[in-house]
């Protein structure tokens, strides 16, 4: 697991956490999730049903709009614990003024403009600084992409998202996409770079695992 924490402009600590596979199956239909859940953040959570989509749910009281169908969440309620599940989409965390945010960002999702909606729901928050951190994810040596979808997101992010793959085939960099997407519309961007084609995480392309990580983030109560 990944832990950070973070003081926010508003005075307020800000904890993030990215699993890994020996923190077990976040997947919302896992058997004894909740149990994982509590484990790893003793408050109420909101989990969404993603649909690589670009709408963005304002959660105002802890557990609120959990279930809802969206692709992000923001919040500035402490002890709301947000969370996007993942096994090769970019999970991001928004860290606000007084608000923090989670996006699940795959590259129809990134297309489409979630993080650019997140941000905006955080800024709604507070038109502060906002710094994104972006999670493991596939990474271009396992992600072969096909030429046509290739070529929008390069005319959308730039052609610095062209990459091939570790056999040489055409592949996206999606970290490439997600920061070049960010960088526009927050004050920082700091990718970590984790690769879920390694061992350590779930990743479907490479082995076909139903299996997700999860990002979470709240502000302490």
């Amino acid at each position: 697991m990944i832990r950070l924490e973070r003081q926010l402009p508003s005075g307020q600590r800000a904890q993030v956490r990215f699993t890994d596979r020996g923190d077990g199956d976040f997947a919302p239909a896992s058997p004894r999730v909740d149990d994982r859940r509590r484990r790893l953040a003793p408050h109420p959570w909101t989990w969404l049903r993603q649909v690589h989509g670009a709408d963005v749910i304002t959660v105002v009281s802890p557990g609120e709009g959990a279930g809802t169908e969206a692709d992000a969440a923001a919040t500035s309620s402490p002890g709301a614990v947000l969370s996007v599940c993942t096994a090769d989409c970019a999970p991001v965390v928004l860290l606000g003024a007084s608000g923090v945010g989670a996006a699940h960002a795959g590259w129809r999702g990134t297309l489409e403009g979630v993080l650019d909606a997140a941000v905006a729901a955080v800024r709604a928050i507070d038109p502060g600084p906002v710094q994104a951190v972006v999670g493991p994810c596939i990474r271009p040596t396992h992600y072969e992409f096909g030429p046509d979808d290739l070529d929008r997101m390069a005319d959308r992010f730039g052609p610095g998202v062209r990459a091939r793959t570790a056999d040489d085939r055409p592949a996206l960099d999606l970290g490439a996409a997600v920061v070049a997407s960010l960088t526009p519309v927050v004050d920082e961007v700091v990718d970590l770079g984790h690769d879920t084609a390694d061992d350590r995480w779930f990743s479907n392309r490479v082995r076909a695992e139903a299996a997700r990580q999860v990002a979470a983030v709240w502000v302490e109560r």
